[in-house]
């Protein structure tokens, strides 16, 4: 079952959000990506950041090099999610899989990084 809830952030609004985590695996490729296409990716996410929350790159180590990323989402849908993630600056399939999951955080206080 699916847990989805009603968005406060707008008042005059009552639609549900649903919570997804996308686990993105890099190719060795994705590098001269992520060197030619951070300004645009960062602005992607600064104008999307009312739907993912929190994003970043994955090492296997620290100062080690990228080998993936983490979104966590709250949309309207899992298309929705599909969509965000697709139209990123960084996504080139060939060089980028990713996995999309259901999320639900276990305590209900809200998470401050």
């Amino acid at each position: 079952m699916v847990k989805a809830y009603f968005s406060s952030a707008n008042p005059h609004s009552r639609r549900i959000k649903m919570r997804y985590v996308a686990i993105f695996e890099d190719a060795a490729e994705m590098l001269l990506i992520r060197q030619t296409r951070s300004e645009q990716h960062i602005a992607y996410l600064k104008e999307h950041r009312n739907e993912i929350l929190i994003g970043g790159g994955l090492r296997e180590e620290p100062g080690g090099m990228f080998v993936g990323g983490m979104w966590i989402f709250e949309v309207e849908s899992r298309e929705r999610a599909v969509s965000l993630i697709e139209n990123d600056p960084y996504f080139e399939s060939a060089y980028r899989t990713y996995r999309l999951l259901v999320w639900g955080k276990a305590l209900p206080e809200p998470v401050l990084l």
